[in-house]
Formats: structure tokens, C-alpha cells, sequence
């Protein structure tokens, strides 16, 4: 970039959410309190699991890391967005915005790869029953998920080397709220749409692979759902409910910012707030609200907690 005499943007210059300020300080307030409710919920769910010993099976050691991987899908955007309501201008470092696009795909691809690790457990639970705890033992499932963050760690990789590598030689406004890989590459100094098809295809390869997978996983479960038991069958369709819940708010915005974009700036900002911010709010809510031994869990938490109080 410096051999062509070509300037090196040091920031990109956020449009944010809207301009109107009396909005602005109302979405301060709106998505401060998604954030803290965010982390608190899913901290909540990862110290049940981690402390009560009835959660200690391998569905409940999935949903934790999925706590895990959707409080830092939200801290990677949430935070500036929120300091940026109050702030004349939005700026964002060079080096920050190529932490946000590496970060943002590194978790999401994670986020998925979990999701199909989610529905191969459900899978082994529903349909091969007597030998759930031999193929689902602790190692296995500690592989599963290493693996699901390798996955997510090397595709984040590809989209920092390709995109921080790009000539930037003076636009630099994004129309957004955060630094996503298709408005970056708009503001390179050369012809950026084949090198945005080939990012939104390794995007969609992603997506649609695990997509597919969960698509099977499920079906199978719901054809031995419906040959099993009607007490068994309704307890297995009730938790597979939660996850298909999940995997719809979590695949859905993705597919229509990356692998499916229709090119409308106030869906695309919707679908972006809807995929940082009320997805990992809407998991813990569906995992807790809907799962009877959760909801067990944080009474005897709750109990636990008041009796040493009294105690004390």
C-alpha cells in the first residue's frame, strides 16, 4: 500500500444506528440494559452448570459454552455501539475494526459448528439411547468443542488476512453500527465485488453446511420422536423445540447479511442488531424458560444461596 504512495486509513468513521440525539439517548438506555441483562443471563447459566451436579451431563456442558460463545458474540459489538450513542464521533481504529471482523466471524462460525454439535448430541440421546454416555463420554465432547472453535478460529484467520491486506486510500464511513466484512471491503481502493462474492460464498459454505447438518439432525430426531413414547416423545420434542428456537434467530439474520444480502441499509442494520444483540438475549431466555431442570437448578441455587445468607 505505502509502495503506490496510496494514504493508509487509521480509522473508520460509524454511522451508527440513526442521527436523531433524542433517539440516540433512548437506545442508550434500550441496549444498556439488553447488554447487562445479556451477561448476567448467561452468566446465571454457566454458574448453575458449572455448580449444580445435576447439569453435569454433556447437553448441559454444550449449553454452557454456548453462554460463553453468545456473551462474547454481543461484547465484540454491544459495548461500542452503546459508548457510541453518547459520542459525536464514531470512530473506530484501523486495528479495532479488523478485530471486530475477525472476532464477529471467528464467534459466529464457532456458534454454528456448536449448534451442529448441539443437535448431534440431542441426536445420540433420542436415537441411540443405551450407548448415549460411551459415544457422548468427556473427552469426546471436549474434542467437539475445541473442534468447533478451531473452525471458527481459522475462518476468522482467512477474513483478517484477506481483508486487512486491502488497499484503503480514503473512504472510510461505514454505514453501520460496527465494522461488518461487506462494508469494509466496499471502501477498498479497487474493484471489490468479485472479492465480496468469494467472501459472501466462504461465508455461505459455512452457514449452509451446518445448516444442512441440523436440518438432518433433526429429522431424525423427529422421526424417532414420533415412533417413541408419548411421555419420552414429548419430553425429546420439548428440548428439541428450545434448539430449533435457537438455530432459527441465530441462522436467520446470518444468512440475509452474508450468504443471501438483499442491499437494504435499514434491514441490514436490523438484521445486525437482531444477530449481535438479541440473539444471545433470547438464548439464555429460551434454554431457562423452557427447560424444566434449569429452572429446578436456580430454585436450588436460589435456596442454597438464601439459606447460607441465613445462616450467616
Amino acid at each position: 500500500m505505502d509502495g503506490d504512495n496510496k494514504t493508509v486509513v487509521s480509522e473508520f468513521i460509524l454511522w451508527g444506528l440513526t442521527h436523531s440525539k433524542n433517539s440516540q439517548f433512548l437506545l442508550f438506555a434500550i441496549f444498556l440494559m439488553l447488554y447487562i441483562l445479556i451477561v448476567s443471563g448467561n452468566i446465571v447459566i454457566l454458574i448453575l452448570i458449572t455448580t449444580d451436579p445435576h447439569l453435569h451431563s454433556p447437553m448441559y456442558f454444550f449449553l454452557a459454552n454456548l453462554s460463553f460463545v453468545d456473551m462474547w458474540l454481543s461484547s465484540n459489538t454491544t459495548p461500542k455501539m452503546i459508548t457510541d450513542f453518547l459520542r459525536e464521533n464514531k470512530t473506530i481504529s484501523f486495528a479495532g475494526c479488523m478485530c471486530q471482523i475477525f472476532f464477529s466471524h471467528c464467534i459466529a462460525a464457532g456458534e454454528m459448528v456448536l449448534l451442529v454439535v448441539m443437535a448431534y448430541d440431542r441426536y445420540v440421546a433420542i436415537c441411540k439411547p443405551l450407548h448415549y454416555f460411551t459415544i457422548m463420554n468427556l473427552k469426546r465432547c471436549t474434542g467437539l468443542v475445541l473442534t468447533s472453535w478451531t473452525i471458527g478460529f481459522i475462518h476468522g484467520i482467512i477474513y483478517i488476512v484477506v481483508i486487512g491486506h486491502l488497499p484503503f486510500c480514503g473512504p472510510n464511513e461505514i454505514d453501520s453500527f460496527f465494522c461488518d466484512m461487506p462494508l469494509v471491503i466496499k471502501l477498498a481502493c479497487m474493484d471489490y465485488h468479485y472479492l465480496n462474492t468469494l467472501m459472501n460464498a466462504d461465508c455461505g459454505l459455512v452457514a449452509i453446511t451446518c445448516f444442512i447438518l441440523l436440518l438432518t439432525s433433526y429429522t431424525y430426531i423427529l422421526i424417532t420422536v414420533c415412533k417413541s413414547s408419548k411421555v419420552g416423545g414429548s419430553k425429546a420434542l420439548s428440548t428439541c423445540t428450545a434448539h430449533i428456537i435457537v438455530v432459527m434467530i441465530f441462522f436467520v439474520p446470518c444468512f440475509f447479511i452474508y450468504v443471501w444480502p438483499l442491499n437494504i441499509t435499514w434491514l441490514d442494520k436490523f438484521f445486525a442488531v437482531f444477530y449481535s444483540v438479541f440473539t444471545p438475549f433470547l438464548n439464555p431466555a429460551v434454554y431457562t424458560l423452557r427447560n424444566k431442570e434449569m429452572k429446578n437448578a436456580m430454585k436450588r441455587f436460589m435456596g442454597n444461596f438464601l439459606g447460607s445468607k441465613v445462616n450467616s
